[in-house]
């Protein structure tokens, strides 16, 4: 009887996705045929909305495919990738929105750099693509973590499939390191902290590895970022100074997990204006570079109150 309600709800929820899809694609071709600033920007935000909608059943989805409850594990990761696919796609339409010609605000600010600052300004969204770029990947790879996880059955030896889990953990691990590094540096740069030109000289290698780092031929240059001297940085914008090999214990990876997860809805943006930021305070830094990339008129905000998160 359990097992039926649930099937049901399944089954429930893949219609809802169908649906919320079907939504999303005709206002995003909207969007595209529409040449009229306001009603791109009218029809954006009812694509925001949709794409939320797709969030909160992608998130139900991802808990149906983590339990025991669902043998049949397909269906619910081929649901998941539609909705990320819609995902993408929406990222490209607010990007394409907030710094390309439809933004007036954009247009405006481009017009008022000087050469020195739009070249900070271009090095700074450099940096901003390659922590997206890398965030993507982690996204692929956490989906075939799970693909591979559900095929496993208990009792047999599972070598290859584990092994390949246990690389992917290595790979998103090293992923997200450095995805650190990026925000502090690109912080750093908008600071003063750290020169165009040494973001610039360094493009190649970070382009590298973000596009060749899963290639069987690709070497790691190891000391990358040493020239830049981001220990130092790091005990500006009140990031630990930790060793990139070294283990965190749970309870510190659920807490910089959640910060993370935070900052990149917007959560963080009222901690701070309010004061009040709980767990968020030890990871502060990195928090504040990311309210900076999820929502820009908020970086006045981590600004003016970095003191209580440093």
């Amino acid at each position: 009887m359990a097992a039926r309600k649930l099937q049901q709800e399944v089954e429930k929820c893949f219609k809802k996705v169908a649906e919320g899809v079907a939504e999303f694609e005709a206002i995003y071709e909207k969007i595209e045929q529409s040449n009229n600033l306001s009603q791109k920007e009218k029809l954006e935000d009812n694509l925001k909305r949709e794409i939320k909608k797709l969030q909160r059943m992608r998130d139900q989805i991802k808990t149906w495919a983590a339990s025991n409850d669902i043998k049949d594990k397909g269906p619910l990761l081929e649901h998941r990738k539609l909705i990320e696919t819609q995902m993408e796609r929406f990222k490209a339409v607010e990007k394409a929105m907030k710094t390309k010609a439809y933004s007036k605000e954009g247009l405006a600010s481009s017009q008022k750099l000087d050469p020195a600052e739009q070249a900070r300004a271009e090095a700074g969204e450099f940096l901003g693509n390659q922590v997206d770029e890398l965030e993507l990947q982690i996204e692929t790879l956490e989906a075939e973590s799970e693909s591979i996880q559900a095929t496993m059955k208990k009792g047999k030896s599972q070598g290859a499939k584990a092994d390949r889990i246990a690389e992917i953990d290595r790979i998103i691990e090293r992923h997200k390191w450095h995805q650190g590094k990026l925000e502090l540096i690109r912080r750093s740069l908008e600071n003063g902290g750290i020169d165009t030109e040494q973001v610039t000289d360094l493009e190649e290698t970070i382009r590298y590895y973000v596009t060749d780092s899963l290639t069987d031929d690709f070497i790691e240059d190891e000391e990358m970022y040493d020239e830049l001297n981001l220990d130092e940085e790091e005990g500006v914008f009140g990031v630990p100074q930790e060793d990139k090999g070294s283990s965190q214990d749970n309870a510190s990876l659920a807490e910089e997990a959640t910060a993370f997860e935070a900052a990149r809805r917007g959560w963080v943006t009222v901690c701070v204006e309010r004061g009040v930021l709980g767990p968020f305070q030890r990871r502060g830094g990195i928090v504040g570079a990311w309210v900076g990339r999820v929502e820009r008129s908020s970086v006045h905000v981590w600004r003016q109150n970095r003191h209580a998160i440093a």
